[in-house]
């Protein structure tokens, strides 16, 4: 490898290659795609290679994606249902008082599937060891998809890029309670008295490490309940998602993924040098806003 292409990111038109043989990771498959097109070299995937990161196999952490049922999207878009929140024509509706989504309107709309990309710079000693390459796309570049995905997911970008869960703008907003634990606990409440049951909660670590963990008999009802909790930074100190994820929303997925050389954004890095794209397209459609809060939790 010339040392030029440590300052170039000239790269010829990608050599699609395929993932195969399936038991190859996604930095095997790629490191022998380079060794076969050099910085030509791209590889698709008939997965979403967020899913591969092989940390989950060790610690119990999970993305956000593991709170969402998910569909394979067969287009550029996904057709969804939705129920809007009750109107004031539901005060009408035979035991609204008593189960508050019979006077909800069933809808439905189409949702586009965005990309979601990760970029990592390849150290240029790094390509002449197929190994080392190998473990660095599956270990750095996989674990940057992951984390863009988290924010996809709960923060999104707006514009062409997917809408988030702190974008929504029809989710309500509980205020914080005595203490943090009695909010949490307050919005998954609030799920049921909804129609739904909580099942997941996105917070920051900072709340999870100061609140909940030293709170193992509170940690250990939520998973008997089937409550799983997400750590991520994607979500601000002070305040959390509840919902019912799996009945309340879905990803679409077009279970596609891509590992390329690439010209990286303006921004990027600190410095020029030869960079990989990981990329992975979905959708986030919420069908049951309802089921879903924001909680303050101080």
């Amino acid at each position: 490898m010339h040392s030029s292409h440590s300052s170039s990111l000239l790269v010829a038109p990608a050599i699609p290659r395929s993932a195969e043989p399936a038991d190859l990771t996604p930095g095997q498959a790629f490191a022998a795609a380079y060794a076969e097109a050099g910085t030509s070299a791209r590889v698709d995937f008939p997965i979403t290679i967020t899913d591969s990161f092989p940390g989950f196999k060790r610690r119990p952490r999970i993305a956000m994606r593991a709170l969402f049922k998910t569909v394979k999207a067969e287009g550029p878009e996904a057709t969804y249902f939705f129920e809007t929140h009750p109107t004031e024509a539901a005060k009408r509706v035979r035991d609204e008082a008593l189960r508050v989504e019979a006077g909800f309107d069933f809808q439905c709309g189409k949702v586009p599937l965005r990309p979601t990309r990760a970029w990592v710079q390849i150290p240029e000693a790094l390509l002449a060891d197929p190994a080392a390459l190998a473990t660095f796309i599956d270990f750095r570049l996989l674990v940057r998809l992951g984390t863009a995905e988290n924010q996809s997911l709960a923060l999104g970008k707006g514009g062409d890029h997917m809408l988030g869960l702190l974008e929504m703008p029809n989710l309500r907003r509980l205020p914080a309670l005595a203490d943090p634990v009695t909010s949490l606990l307050a919005a998954c409440e609030h799920v049921e008295q909804m129609g739904g049951s909580a099942d997941g909660i996105v917070m920051n670590p900072a709340d999870y490490f100061q609140y909940l963990f030293p709170r193992q008999d509170v940690l250990s009802g939520l998973a008997n309940l089937g409550i799983r909790i997400v750590r991520t930074r994607m979500i601000n100190a002070g305040q959390a998602i509840v919902g019912d994820f799996y009945a309340g929303a879905t990803i679409f997925d077009s279970q596609r993924s891509t590992i390329a050389f690439d010209r990286p954004p303006e921004g990027t890095f600190a410095r020029d040098g030869l960079a990989v794209r990981g990329e992975i397209n979905t959708a986030l459609a919420i069908h049951l806003p309802t089921h879903f809060s924001i909680a303050a939790l101080t």
